[in-house]
């Protein structure tokens, strides 16, 4: 097992910069998830992390790679996905349409087997990106770019690390977290038509892997075991509630916005949530109300004009469902 030393996270507010698809933001670490993440670096296994949707669950693993100084990955999980799709994917479709266009040809029995090499049609998945960069990068060469290779931070080596984001891995049947779990278990995985497995590499740390679920499936009880869990909850009185909101809110927007909207704002949302409860649906939180402010921020840029037209723009960002009377 590969040691070193488990770095303090920063508590203060992170800038988080724009990275591939992945908007720039802000964050802040609680104490609660700094030593979570800690925890999960000491302990070299998965941090698990639930929470209702828009908790912040998916921007602690990018928080966590900034403050560490690691490259960021991601895998967004969906009901097709299978274990196989985290390691390495294969184009079929792509080499049938070579080999068809091939045959229409003058091509000799060696072009066509050079050129139909299984190999120039394999694509290194996020697992593989983490464990061993270099042998990723040859790949991702070879298969001429067929998937999208990561973007490191500026100067970043594989000897700084990774962190991996499997992100609604409740979306997926069991095979893929039972699967996920072996492999991170084994430190490797076999690819077909290569000759030796893919591994960590010697001088790359253990990957940081976080995983989030919204709970919309029960996940294996032996892979919940095998993972440290971390628990985001919404603050359950109203007044904590809004606090938490008006913190998140001017983390993002200092003072862009004046004290008034911030909390007419958190305040409109807590109502939305109650209404949304008793309905049995999920209610608004914390992306909701970011999306709300930022709405606020671009439409109207004096603070003094911001809550009027809160008032006519808060039900697009809050109220996701129909009136319980229809």
């Amino acid at each position: 097992m590969k040691t070193t030393a488990i770095p303090v996270l920063p508590l203060h507010p992170l800038t988080l910069p724009a990275r591939g698809s992945w908007p720039a933001t802000v964050h802040r670490f609680d104490e609660n998830s700094a030593w979570a993440v800690r925890a999960a670096l000491a302990a070299q296994r998965p941090l698990l992390v639930r929470g209702e949707p828009g908790s912040g669950k998916s921007q602690l693993a990018r928080a966590a790679a900034e403050a560490l100084g690691r490259l960021f990955l991601a895998e967004v999980v969906h009901a097709r996905s299978e274990s196989q799709d985290l390691q390495w994917r294969f184009d079929g479709l792509a080499r049938l349409g070579d080999a068809q266009a091939m045959s229409a040809g003058h091509c000799s029995a060696e072009e066509v087997r050079a050129r139909l090499d299984q190999r120039n049609y394999l694509s290194p998945g996020a697992l593989w990106w983490a464990f061993d960069w270099d042998t990723a990068e040859r790949q991702h060469l070879r298969s001429s770019g067929r998937s999208a290779r990561p973007q490191p931070p500026a100067e970043w080596t594989p000897a700084q690390g990774s962190v991996l984001l499997i992100d609604e891995i409740d979306k997926a049947e069991a095979d893929l977290p039972n699967g996920l779990l072996e492999t991170l278990g084994n430190g490797a995985f076999t690819v077909p038509w290569l000759e030796q497995a893919v591994s960590i590499a010697p001088e790359t740390p253990t990957p940081l892997v976080v995983i989030t679920t919204n709970e919309e499936r029960e996940l294996p009880a032996a892979f919940v075991r095998r993972c440290l869990v971390l628990n985001l909850q919404m603050p359950k009185s109203e007044s904590d509630f809004i606090a938490a909101l008006i913190e998140r809110g001017k983390l993002h927007f200092a003072d862009r916005c004046p004290h008034e909207v911030y909390r007419s704002a958190a305040a409109q949302l807590w109502e939305d949530r109650q209404a949304a409860t008793a309905q049995g649906l999920q209610g608004p939180g914390y992306a909701e109300y970011i999306d709300l402010l930022r709405v606020v921020t671009t439409l109207q840029a004096d603070p003094a004009q911001q809550p009027a037209l809160l008032a006519k723009v808060q039900d697009f960002a809050l109220k996701k469902h129909p009136p319980a009377n229809g």
